[in-house]
């Protein structure tokens, strides 16, 4: 890896210029600190207390690199995590690039809601079966779960952190977002436990219908004339395979809905994220299809109601 040397105080100078014009432009000053972190190779204590100024540096980029990449984000509003090249998630740092959707803090909460669904279920079947029994039979956490629409890889990868004992299942229509994965989840020691597949939604499962102990997916929920309105960052740049939920915004939504019965097995859990506003009309999704049960709705951090969660019955598929 190349290194460039540059004196502390050039570097400096350039952090003070770049923050006023991140304020100016409507930015958060911090993505510049962060892309000095990621890209120069700084630690937060330094750039806090300002020691790096009266030393020589070796940075991992040269400060023509900063610039040009700083230029980037505000002339073009390229996302920072995308010129940093990662972005941080739950205690990991995931490869983006501009093929995969950034993850989401808020998209944290699908990994707290299905180790809650899956604990849920653990002391409701130590109060109704024997402890060997229960061990016996707890699919939950040793079964197999699938994310679908893995982008970066990062629901995949906090599932398979999750539940050691689990073997996950990651699919996505996009070839070069499975590669961003793929090297995600390498990155973490989970190559043996995550499955990667090309294809659209349930189709590359097959061999797994009736099997599935979960289902987690962060699809998009957009409303496809809603998308040019958003934020540049995330118009201009994101790929639209994965904010463009048609009309409505429900069309994968109402996919997952309908054909998850045939893949989860009986108490099995489908957790989706959807938009704020859509919770009500999925909740009706849910019920109209009359396969699941325990149908809940969870808020975000901020409160959104932004997820669902239902389990599969025992009845059979749609009745």
């Amino acid at each position: 890896m190349p290194s460039f040397q540059v004196s502390g105080i050039a570097l400096w100078q350039w952090q003070q210029k770049a923050k006023q014009q991140a304020i100016a432009a409507g930015i958060s000053p911090q993505e510049v600190d962060w892309l000095l972190q990621e890209l120069a190779g700084l630690d937060r204590l330094s750039l806090r207390l300002e020691t790096y100024k009266t030393q020589t540096l070796t940075l991992k980029a040269s400060l023509e690199t900063l610039c040009d990449r700083w230029q980037q984000r505000l002339a073009e509003r390229v996302p920072v995590q995308y010129l940093a090249g990662v972005a941080p998630w739950r205690q990991f740092l995931l490869e983006v690039t501009p093929a995969v959707l950034i993850p989401r803090p808020e998209t944290e909460r699908l990994i707290d809601l299905a180790q809650a669904a899956v604990r849920s279920r653990d002391q409701n079947s130590v109060g109704q079966r024997s402890a060997k029994q229960s061990s016996t039979d707890d699919y939950q956490a040793q079964g197999h779960w699938a994310d679908l629409g893995t982008g970066s890889g990062a629901i995949a990868i906090g599932l398979a952190d999750s539940f050691p004992l689990a073997q996950i299942h990651a699919v996505d229509f996009s070839e070069a977002a499975l590669s961003v994965a793929q090297q995600n989840a390498q990155r973490y020691g989970f190559g043996d436990r995550i499955q990667f597949y090309c294809g659209s939604w349930f189709e590359p499962l097959t061999h797994l219908q009736g099997k599935l102990s979960g289902i987690v997916s962060n699809p998009p929920y957009i409303p496809q004339a809603l998308i040019p309105n958003l934020q540049p960052e995330v118009s201009q740049h994101e790929p639209h395979l994965a904010l463009d939920g048609g009309t409505d915004g429900l069309n994968a939504i109402r996919h997952l809905v309908k054909t998850a019965p045939v893949y989860l097995r009986s108490g099995g859990i489908l957790l989706i994220e959807m938009m704020a506003g859509q919770a009500k009309a999925v909740a009706a999704l849910l019920q109209a299809q009359e396969s699941y049960t325990d149908i809940q709705i969870h808020a975000d951090f901020a409160g959104i109601e932004r997820f669902v969660l239902a389990r599969r019955g025992s009845r059979g598929v749609g009745g």
